[in-house]
């Protein structure tokens, strides 16, 4: 499945599919979509104790690039939610961009409903 979000000043993509019971998801948008990181979200129970749902995720980025800090809260939500192992990929990049851009495309992921 494919969404197509518009921000204020472009458009992104998040794309999501299933392998097995694990989650693959996909994520562009900007003048240069990209691979810039991978990130990896693994469920497990909280470490407090409580028994709530957690999850421990792992980065690989490319140099320079700061595309997990959108892929993390995609994996690590989606693996809390359904209890599976997911892994987010892909890249925004805008030059130029502002901050109130970046807030804009975090809100947005911090916003997407699976």
């Amino acid at each position: 499945m494919e969404t197509e979000i518009k921000l204020s000043f472009v458009k992104l993509y998040i794309s999501t599919r299933r392998i097995g019971e694990d989650i693959l998801i996909t994520i562009q948008g900007g003048e240069r979509p990209h691979i810039g990181t991978a990130v990896l979200a693994v469920p497990r129970f909280s470490l407090t104790g409580d028994e709530s749902a957690s999850t421990t995720s792992s980065v690989m980025n490319v140099t320079g690039h700061k595309d997990d800090v959108i892929c993390r809260i995609l994996a690590e939500k989606a693996s809390k939610k359904y209890g599976v192992t997911v892994v987010c990929t892909g890249g925004f990049h805008m030059d130029n961009i502002s901050s109130a851009q970046i807030e804009e495309v975090i809100a947005a992921v911090q916003n997407f409903a699976f």
